[in-house]
């Protein structure tokens, strides 16, 4: 079977979809894989690298004569539309801004496997890429708020006074937030958390984090992700959030609703209250934001406090990164793969839930529903 793995092609986007390592078992199993050529640059792979692997290189277009193609990103509709009919992909692929391209895989035939899509179960946790990759990205914000606080993270006691640890607290924690918990509590920092799964509460404290009981009710919906809020649930966490918001040095946010914008959870009067110098990083600034007036891609000053909108969060480490993506990737091929090529099964639960897109159709529910109101 003919492997290709396209280089990404979205700004900031520094990930590649397989890695050297990833390749060879694929190559010795009697298929080709095919890289463009530059495609591995950001992870420090390099075209030698993928053919000292077994890979062929290739400059300029890889996709005409794809039976299977490897990316990060949604591929772009004018990418789909050079894939013959028939031909299989797997990657990152919905999002309401990703219609187009959803159409166009749609109406090309194409057989699309979204990584975003993989059940949570047990049998599929070498594939769930979307918790790697939330892995990386809670890490990187805990990072990003150390270097832009104006103050230690950690307690420091010397002979020329003692300097109190910084108070951080994260909002959200899923897989991002512990990780973020974890890194910041690693940098000596005091760490509290909150999440709208009381569930959550045993991991936040074996992260050494104090969690935050609010008094509300819980919200949490399938496969163990939070569910969407009503609007007075969410201004009554707001009002008991914000006394929180008023003694922390950093806040990060990393909450998000399957399929659905983000949730805000820090108002712009919430932010007014912070103290002078106060840092807040939004992970989910990408789609919607947690925090009013964050702009992925962007820091905005609000008042004295660094408001740090995060963009592609786990492209800004994509060694590993891509390393972990590529262990995802080819656990969900292993399913399908074999001498004779890729067959997508799918009575399996996991290609069943994952595939989006096969024969015409969209198969995933709530996509459908946003082509039909596009229309």
């Amino acid at each position: 079977m003919r492997i290709v793995v396209p280089a990404e092609t979205r700004p900031g986007e520094r990930r590649v979809a397989l890695t050297p390592d990833a390749v060879a078992p694929l190559v010795d199993s009697g298929h080709t894989v095919v890289v463009e050529s530059g495609a591995g640059t950001w992870a420090l792979a390099k075209d030698a690298d993928y053919e000292a692997a077994g890979a062929e290189v290739q400059v300029g277009d890889v996709l005409t004569d794809a039976e299977l193609v490897l990316h990060v990103r949604p591929l772009l509709p004018e990418q789909v539309q050079r894939l013959r009919e028939g031909t299989a992909t797997a990657g990152f692929v919905t999002g309401a801004g990703e219609l187009p391209g959803i159409r166009a895989l749609r109406d090309g035939r194409i057989s699309a496997l979204a990584m975003e899509l993989i059940p949570r179960i047990s049998r599929a946790q070498s594939m769930d890429a979307l918790t790697s990759q939330a892995l990386v990205a809670g890490y990187r914000c805990a990072l990003e708020a150390a270097t832009r606080l104006p103050r230690f993270f950690p307690l420091f006691m010397t002979a020329a006074g003692t300097v109190r640890p910084a108070k951080v607290l994260v909002l959200g924690a899923g897989v991002a937030g512990l990780q973020a918990i974890a890194t910041a509590k690693r940098l000596g920092a005091v760490v509290e958390a909150y999440d709208v799964r009381p569930a959550s509460a045993d991991e936040v404290r074996s992260m050494g984090a104090a969690f935050l009981d609010l008094g509300l009710d819980a919200q949490e919906g399938s496969g163990g992700y939070a569910r969407e809020m009503a609007a007075d649930r969410a201004r009554r966490q707001q009002e008991a959030l914000a006394p929180h918001l008023a003694k922390a040095d950093v806040v990060i946010t990393t909450a998000a609703v399957p399929g659905r914008p983000a949730p805000l959870l820090v108002t712009a009067d919430m932010l007014a209250g912070m103290p002078a110098g106060s840092v807040v990083v939004d992970l989910a600034a990408e789609s919607g934001g947690n925090v009013e007036g964050s702009v992925a891609g962007q820091t905005t000053a609000v008042g004295d406090v660094q408001l740090v909108g995060m963009a592609d969060a786990p492209s800004t480490l994509p060694v590993d990164a891509s390393r972990l993506y590529a262990k995802n990737i080819t656990s969900l091929l292993a399913l399908g793969l074999s001498e004779d090529g890729f067959r997508l099964d799918l009575e399996d639960e996991i290609f069943d839930a994952a595939c989006l897109a096969h024969d015409g159709v969209v198969r995933h529910a709530p996509t459908a529903k946003l082509l039909e109101e596009e229309q």
